[in-house]
C-alpha cells in the first residue's frame, strides 16, 4: 500500500461499533477544529452499493479488484453538509440504507477491496488536517496518528440511536429489527481475520452512552488542546 504519511499531528481518528456516535462527533469535532472529515465507512458503502448495482457476489475478490479499480470515491461539501460522490453520482442517501451497513461489513472483508481503500483514504488526507472516522482508522490505516479515540456505548442505546437518526430520514424501520442487525454487524466487524474492530492500543477509550455527541466532541477538543 501507498503510505500517504502526513505529519501524524494532523490525523485525528475515531473508531468504534456502528451506532456509537462516530459520524456525529466527527463533524462536530472537524468543524471545531477546521480540520477535513473523512468517512472511511461511507467508502465501504459506495463500493458495496456499486457492487450491488452490477450484480456482483460480495466476496469475488477478483470482481471487487477490479470494480475498485475504476471507481472513483470523493467527498464534495455543501451548504447541508459533505456528500459522497461515486462515478460521478450523488449516492449520499442511498449508501445510508440499512442493508448497505452489512453489506458494507462485507466487502470490507475482502482484502483488495480494503487495500484499495486504505489507499485512497491515506491519498486524500495527504498534506491535509483529517478527523478520519471508521472502523479501523487507528489500527490500519493511519496507526501513527498521535490522536486516537475509540467510542463505545451499550448495544440498546446504539440501536435507539440508529433508529432515530433513520427514521429522520424518511426510513420505515424497527428497533428491534435495527438492534439485531447492529448485534450482528458487531460480531462480524471484530471476528474477521483482516482489520478486525478493535481498539489501538494507544486510543483513549469514551463510553458515550450517557453523553450527547456534544458532550463527546467538546471532551476529545479538550484532551486533544
Amino acid at each position: 500500500m501507498d503510505s500517504g504519511k502526513p505529519a501524524e499531528n494532523e490525523i485525528i481518528t475515531i473508531d468504534g461499533p456502528a451506532g456509537a456516535g462516530k459520524s456525529t462527533v466527527s463533524k462536530m469535532l472537524a468543524r471545531k477544529l477546521k480540520f477535513l472529515y473523512l468517512d472511511t465507512g461511507a467508502m465501504y458503502r459506495a463500493v458495496a452499493l456499486q457492487a450491488r448495482k452490477e450484480g456482483l457476489d460480495l466476496r469475488d475478490e477478483a470482481a471487487l479488484e477490479d470494480l475498485c479499480g475504476r471507481m472513483e470515491i470523493c467527498f464534495r461539501e455543501s451548504p447541508g453538509g459533505q456528500r459522497v460522490i461515486c462515478q460521478g453520482e450523488d449516492v449520499t442517501e442511498r449508501i445510508r440504507d440499512p442493508e448497505m451497513g452489512w453489506m458494507a461489513s462485507t466487502v470490507s472483508m475482502v482484502r483488495a477491496v480494503r487495500e484499495s481503500m486504505v489507499d485512497l483514504q491515506r491519498k486524500i488526507a495527504a498534506g491535509r488536517r483529517v478527523v478520519a472516522e471508521g472502523r479501523d482508522t487507528g489500527t490500519v490505516v493511519f496507526p501513527w496518528a498521535r490522536y486516537k479515540f475509540f467510542l463505545q456505548a451499550d448495544a440498546r442505546v446504539r440501536a435507539r440511536r440508529r433508529y432515530d437518526e433513520l427514521t429522520a430520514g424518511g426510513l420505515t424501520v424497527s428497533p428491534e429489527e435495527i438492534e439485531r442487525e447492529i448485534r450482528e454487524r458487531d460480531e462480524q466487524d471484530s471476528s474477521r481475520a483482516l482489520a478486525p474492530l478493535r481498539p489501538a492500543e494507544d486510543a483513549r477509550i469514551i463510553d458515550s452512552t450517557g453523553l450527547s455527541a456534544e458532550e463527546v466532541a467538546d471532551r476529545i477538543a479538550e484532551m486533544i488542546r
